[in-house]
């Protein structure tokens, strides 16, 4: 399949470009596209085979979820059956933005969406070629994140493109998103909100907003095998890069003892070594392992900052795909304190790892 690939800036969209992406989705079809959080790629979220074409891309389990992106809060009412005081809340608050709120669903909207599932995912996105790109196709846009599945999430054009291109029509490359994450979860079909995928907007944030708030155990901890996924990434390994992963947790200098012990000895065996690190930390690595022994079989690469978790969320899959691109065999990298925008730093690397923890 011969893709196009459209360059559009979200500050002067051009329309007529924009025309073509739209007529493909109307004509079911697939296209991919920025948004704040990360790329998604979307398909009519009324038509089950656009849903079947979106899985099909990705290599995505059928039951895994969908999210179903609107461009006004209107929208929730042609799928959603009952919209709960508590979603009004969430929806004032922080739409457009990156919250997904679980509703009951709505005959209409097909069980490929879902995932068989009784309750449906709704986004409005604050990226305004994704809001444009929904209003001027005029349908309903389920989407999840544009990259093979199980891989780490697209946070540029260029990350869609190398995952996409010759398998879907159409990829809009934006540049580079905003956040880096994907959106936080939360379901509203019980009697408190409960979050199923911590994201930017925290859990301390919902609680501020409804008065309480509950986190689904998945979150954190292995799932079940089987778990019946009620939102994007709560059952299968997600987010991972394909070398070796391990995550060091503990005291600050024992990490990194620990993680220049394992790089030696990794780095003997003839692998190639990368270090996902702090900029706080990054040259007390490269002094520790400034051997000619060692040159040219390891490189350390900036998450970002301890004092910016924002930092940290913005380069984590860009990060874990360019360890990717330089051929490390081994990843290891450092943990993160789990409040705040720290849940979803974690949530994201703990799943990326495949709960790959060594506490030291």
């Amino acid at each position: 399949m011969e893709t196009i690939i459209i360059e559009l800036d979200e500050n002067n969209i051009d329309s007529e470009k924009l025309e073509i992406a739209c007529k493909t989705l109307r004509d079911g079809e697939l296209v991919a596209f920025p948004t704040e959080t990360v790329y998604g790629l979307g398909g009519d979220a009324l038509n089950e085979t656009a849903a079947a074409r979106i899985y099909a891309a990705k290599g995505r389990p059928s039951d895994n979820p969908l999210i179903v992106h609107v461009a006004e809060t209107e929208d929730v009412n042609r799928i959603a059956s009952e919209v709960p005081e508590m979603a009004k809340k969430l929806m004032d608050e922080y739409w457009p933005g990156p919250l997904t709120i679980v509703f009951k669903k709505k005959d209409i909207v097909p069980d490929g969406t879902t995932g068989g599932l009784d309750t449906v995912g709704v986004r409005m996105p604050s990226n305004k070629i994704a809001r444009e790109l929904i209003r001027q196709s005029g349908i309903l846009i389920a989407a999840p994140s544009a990259n093979v599945s199980g891989r780490p999430s697209p946070t540029k054009g260029e990350h869609v493109i190398f995952d996409m291109e010759g398998k879907i029509p159409v990829i809009i490359d934006g540049g580079d998103v905003g956040i880096g994450l994907e959106s936080t979860i939360v379901d509203v079909t019980g009697d408190i909100p409960t979050i199923l995928r911590p994201g930017y907007i925290t859990k301390e944030m919902i609680k501020n907003t409804c008065g309480d708030v509950s986190i689904d155990p998945a979150i954190l901890e292995k799932p079940d095998k089987n778990l019946i996924p009620k939102a994007p990434g709560m059952k299968y390994k997600h987010y991972a890069p394909k070398a070796d992963f391990i995550l060091y947790s503990g005291n600050g200098e024992n990490v990194i003892n620990a993680i220049v012990k394992e790089s030696k000895e990794s780095i003997l065996q003839g692998k190639t070594v990368a270090i996902v690190a702090t900029d706080e930390d990054m040259d007390e690595y490269q002094e520790k392992l400034k051997n000619e022994r060692y040159s040219n079989r390891f490189f350390v690469l900036s998450i970002g900052s301890r004092e910016n978790e924002e930092s940290i969320a913005h380069n984590l899959f860009a990060v874990l795909r360019k360890c990717d691109e330089l051929g490390a065999d081994v990843i290891l990298g450092e943990t993160y304190s789990d409040e705040g925008l720290g849940m979803a730093i974690m949530n994201r690397l703990v799943k990326a790892c495949g709960y790959s923890i060594c506490e030291v």
